[in-house]
Protein backbone atom coordinates (compact mmCIF):
# COMPACT_ATOMS: atom_id res chain seq x y z
CA UNK A 1 0.00 0.00 0.00
CA UNK A 2 1.35 3.45 -0.87
CA UNK A 3 2.77 5.91 1.62
CA UNK A 4 0.15 8.51 0.65
CA UNK A 5 -2.70 6.05 1.26
CA UNK A 6 -1.38 5.12 4.71
CA UNK A 7 -0.63 8.70 5.76
CA UNK A 8 -2.93 9.86 8.56
CA UNK A 9 -3.64 6.33 9.80
CA UNK A 10 -2.12 4.20 12.54
CA UNK A 11 -1.13 1.79 9.78
CA UNK A 12 1.60 4.23 8.67
CA UNK A 13 4.13 1.88 10.31
CA UNK A 14 3.74 -0.34 7.20
CA UNK A 15 5.61 2.23 5.10
CA UNK A 16 9.22 1.36 4.35
CA UNK A 17 11.27 3.75 6.54
CA UNK A 18 13.49 4.45 3.52
CA UNK A 19 10.48 6.21 1.91
CA UNK A 20 10.19 8.77 4.73
CA UNK A 21 11.47 12.12 3.51
CA UNK A 22 10.49 14.67 6.20
CA UNK A 23 10.66 14.93 9.97
CA UNK A 24 6.84 15.08 10.04
CA UNK A 25 6.67 11.73 8.23
CA UNK A 26 9.22 10.27 10.64
CA UNK A 27 7.18 11.53 13.62
CA UNK A 28 4.00 10.04 12.13
CA UNK A 29 5.84 6.76 11.51
CA UNK A 30 7.10 6.60 15.11
CA UNK A 31 3.61 7.43 16.43
CA UNK A 32 2.17 4.59 14.33
CA UNK A 33 4.84 2.20 15.65
CA UNK A 34 3.95 3.12 19.23
CA UNK A 35 0.16 3.33 18.88
CA UNK A 36 -0.62 1.28 15.77
CA UNK A 37 -1.52 -2.35 15.27
CA UNK A 38 1.97 -3.78 15.27
CA UNK A 39 4.14 -5.84 17.56
CA UNK A 40 7.88 -6.13 17.89
CA UNK A 41 9.40 -9.59 17.93
CA UNK A 42 13.04 -10.48 18.25
CA UNK A 43 14.54 -12.88 15.75
CA UNK A 44 18.24 -13.69 15.63
CA UNK A 45 19.03 -10.64 17.77
CA UNK A 46 17.10 -8.23 15.49
CA UNK A 47 13.78 -6.56 16.19
CA UNK A 48 11.13 -7.15 13.54
CA UNK A 49 7.83 -5.30 13.23
CA UNK A 50 4.82 -7.53 12.54
CA UNK A 51 1.10 -6.85 12.34
CA UNK A 52 -0.95 -7.37 15.47
CA UNK A 53 -4.42 -8.59 14.49
CA UNK A 54 -6.23 -6.02 16.60
CA UNK A 55 -8.81 -3.63 15.26
CA UNK A 56 -7.54 -0.17 14.48
CA UNK A 57 -9.69 2.87 15.20
CA UNK A 58 -9.53 6.23 13.50
CA UNK A 59 -11.36 9.21 14.95
CA UNK A 60 -12.93 11.30 12.21
CA UNK A 61 -14.36 14.08 14.35
CA UNK A 62 -16.22 15.02 17.49
CA UNK A 63 -19.73 16.45 17.37
CA UNK A 64 -20.37 17.87 20.80
CA UNK A 65 -19.26 15.07 23.11
CA UNK A 66 -19.90 12.38 20.47
CA UNK A 67 -16.83 10.70 18.96
CA UNK A 68 -17.18 9.63 15.33
CA UNK A 69 -14.87 6.76 14.41
CA UNK A 70 -14.11 4.21 11.71
CA UNK A 71 -12.77 0.76 12.64
CA UNK A 72 -10.69 -1.56 10.50
CA UNK A 73 -11.70 -5.19 9.85
CA UNK A 74 -15.41 -4.44 9.74
CA UNK A 75 -18.56 -6.23 8.61
CA UNK A 76 -20.99 -5.06 5.91
CA UNK A 77 -22.49 -2.60 5.24
CA UNK A 78 -19.80 0.13 5.34
CA UNK A 79 -20.50 2.21 8.44
CA UNK A 80 -19.14 4.53 11.10
CA UNK A 81 -19.45 4.45 14.88
CA UNK A 82 -20.65 7.16 17.25
CA UNK A 83 -19.97 7.02 20.98
CA UNK A 84 -20.52 9.30 23.95
CA UNK A 85 -21.73 8.87 27.53
CA UNK A 86 -25.28 8.49 26.16
CA UNK A 87 -24.70 7.12 22.62
CA UNK A 88 -23.22 3.86 21.35
CA UNK A 89 -24.42 3.43 17.78
CA UNK A 90 -23.35 2.75 14.20
CA UNK A 91 -24.63 4.29 10.98
CA UNK A 92 -24.45 3.39 7.30
CA UNK A 93 -22.03 5.50 5.29
CA UNK A 94 -24.27 5.65 2.22
CA UNK A 95 -27.40 7.08 3.87
CA UNK A 96 -26.64 7.62 7.60
CA UNK A 97 -29.35 5.16 8.67
CA UNK A 98 -28.97 3.70 12.16
CA UNK A 99 -27.64 0.13 12.00
CA UNK A 100 -27.27 -0.62 15.68
CA UNK A 101 -27.71 1.17 18.97
CA UNK A 102 -29.86 3.94 20.38
CA UNK A 103 -29.66 7.68 19.91
CA UNK A 104 -31.91 10.61 20.78
CA UNK A 105 -33.59 12.54 17.98
CA UNK A 106 -31.50 15.62 18.82
CA UNK A 107 -28.20 13.70 18.65
CA UNK A 108 -29.31 11.89 15.48
CA UNK A 109 -30.00 15.23 13.78
CA UNK A 110 -26.50 16.40 14.70
CA UNK A 111 -25.00 13.19 13.27
CA UNK A 112 -27.12 13.45 10.11
CA UNK A 113 -25.95 17.04 9.62
CA UNK A 114 -22.33 15.99 10.13
CA UNK A 115 -22.82 13.14 7.64
CA UNK A 116 -24.39 15.52 5.10
CA UNK A 117 -21.47 17.95 5.36
CA UNK A 118 -18.58 15.48 5.77
CA UNK A 119 -19.63 12.34 3.92
CA UNK A 120 -16.56 12.54 1.66
CA UNK A 121 -14.31 12.66 4.75
CA UNK A 122 -16.07 9.59 6.19
CA UNK A 123 -15.63 7.72 2.90
CA UNK A 124 -11.97 8.73 2.63
CA UNK A 125 -11.24 7.49 6.16
CA UNK A 126 -13.22 4.26 5.60
CA UNK A 127 -11.22 3.51 2.46
CA UNK A 128 -7.88 4.29 4.13
CA UNK A 129 -8.69 1.86 6.96
CA UNK A 130 -9.41 -1.23 4.82
CA UNK A 131 -6.85 -3.95 5.57
CA UNK A 132 -6.12 -6.40 2.77
CA UNK A 133 -7.91 -9.22 4.61
CA UNK A 134 -11.08 -7.24 5.42
CA UNK A 135 -14.39 -8.73 4.28
CA UNK A 136 -15.68 -5.25 3.45
CA UNK A 137 -13.72 -3.41 0.78
CA UNK A 138 -13.54 0.16 -0.42
CA UNK A 139 -16.68 2.29 -0.41
CA UNK A 140 -17.71 3.90 -3.67
CA UNK A 141 -20.42 6.57 -3.45
CA UNK A 142 -23.09 6.18 -6.12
Amino acid sequence: MSKDRLKGTLAFWRVDPKELSTLDELAEYLNALINGSCLFIEKDGRLIVVENPVIERARIAEVGDMKIEIFSKEHPPPHFHVSSPRVDASFRIDNCKLIKGNISKKDYKAIKYFHQEKKSTIIEKWNSMRPTDCAVGLFRDK
